[in-house]
């Protein structure tokens, strides 16, 4: 016997990384050392930092990976994965640098491998980080055929004294909500359970969400607010701290961005909330305080700033983003967010 008759092609495997040279080359940006091929990625500190400080962060896409593989539509987790990395370095005020992926399937078929790398190297673009390297493996009877899993790892880069660590946060700063893309790439058991539940399928297009079918909505990638951060540091706004909405929404993701003593207090109808959230809630009959602990419900991600410049980061950012809304302020407290419905714990 030979590996091949195990189930493993390790000349398709080849032939497969020949063919994402030219998309990942497509991703370098000026560190960059070397090409894809060896045993590790290099990367050159760019010069002009005093006291650099670099930032790590790894994470995966979930069980969104589920509808991917049940409508055949590889092209666009890609970018969630990039997206749900970049984005979580960014919190800290770093400027991701390059990013790694880690590709693992059943058995490896080159052309919708390739759809999603193309989708790693946009939300490389988007992020304006390198694409440095990755590995891609081949397990046949550990995933179903034409299954894969995707991870993510990525290094970003911040000045020592520009390092955002929650101890700039004051009371009274005002929490600039950034609207997502939709339900990112969070709570998707809860979604397939609702679907499930109802006898539903990925192409049905209900009334309420306006024509696309459920899954288009759901695929929809999630958002990277990198550019739109950057710009916001070199157009001197004083930023004091960030979340990143992901698992957990709001209740979780906030208090990791502010000091002891404090908490932030949301107006929940200062935004306005997307249709597919509603028809969740609707279908699953889901509380709301079940749904603001599982879903973004349309801010994927927060910005603090000080009161006086509220409004205009807010109108910064609506040019930059999706939208922008002045969601909440920061006040004395426990920690735990205030103004909206709670899970008890």
């Amino acid at each position: 016997m030979d590996y091949k008759e195990a189930g493993v092609n390790l000349e398709a495997g080849r032939e497969f990384v020949r063919s994402i040279q030219l998309t990942v080359q497509q991703t370098y940006r000026p560190g960059v050392l070397g090409g894809l091929g060896g045993f590790g990625g290099a990367f050159e500190i760019p010069a002009g930092y005093r006291h650099p400080v670099l930032i790590s962060g790894t994470d995966g896409v979930g069980t969104k990976l589920k509808l991917a593989h049940a409508l055949h539509q590889h092209h666009t987790v890609g970018i969630d994965l990039v997206a749900m990395c970049v984005n979580d370095i960014l919190t800290s005020g770093a400027e991701p640098l390059f990013f790694l992926d880690y590709l693992a399937t059943g058995i490896l078929d080159p052309k919708d491998l390739q759809a999603v790398v193309s989708g790693i190297a946009q939300g490389c673009i988007q992020a304006g980080c390198a694409l440095l390297g990755g590995e891609t493996a081949e397990m046949p009877g550990f995933y179903q055929p034409q299954e894969y899993d995707l991870a993510g790892f990525c290094v970003g880069i911040v000045e020592r004294d520009r390092l955002l660590d929650r101890t700039q946060v004051q009371i009274g700063d005002i929490a600039i909500g950034l609207a997502s893309h939709g339900v990112h790439s969070n709570g998707f058991s809860l979604v397939r359970k609702v679907v499930e539940t109802q006898q539903l399928s990925w192409g049905d297009r209900p009334e309420d969400l306006g024509g696309p079918t459920l899954g288009e909505i759901l695929l929809e990638p999630t958002a990277i607010y990198v550019q739109a951060i950057q710009a916001a540091f070199k157009a001197g706004m004083n930023i004091h701290g960030m979340a990143h909405i992901t698992g957990g929404g709001l209740p979780e993701n906030l208090p990791r961005c502010h000091g002891e003593g404090q908490s932030i207090e949301l107006d929940s109808t200062s935004w306005p909330r997307l249709p597919i959230f509603e028809w969740i809630a609707q279908q699953g009959s889901i509380t709301e305080a079940n749904m603001f602990d599982t879903f973004n419900m349309g801010i994927g991600y927060v910005v603090l700033v000080p009161p006086e410049q509220a409004t205009a980061a807010r109108d910064f950012f609506h040019d930059h983003t999706r939208g922008a809304y002045i969601i909440g302020q920061v006040v004395n407290g426990d920690g735990r967010l205030k103004g909206i419905p709670l899970v008890e714990s």
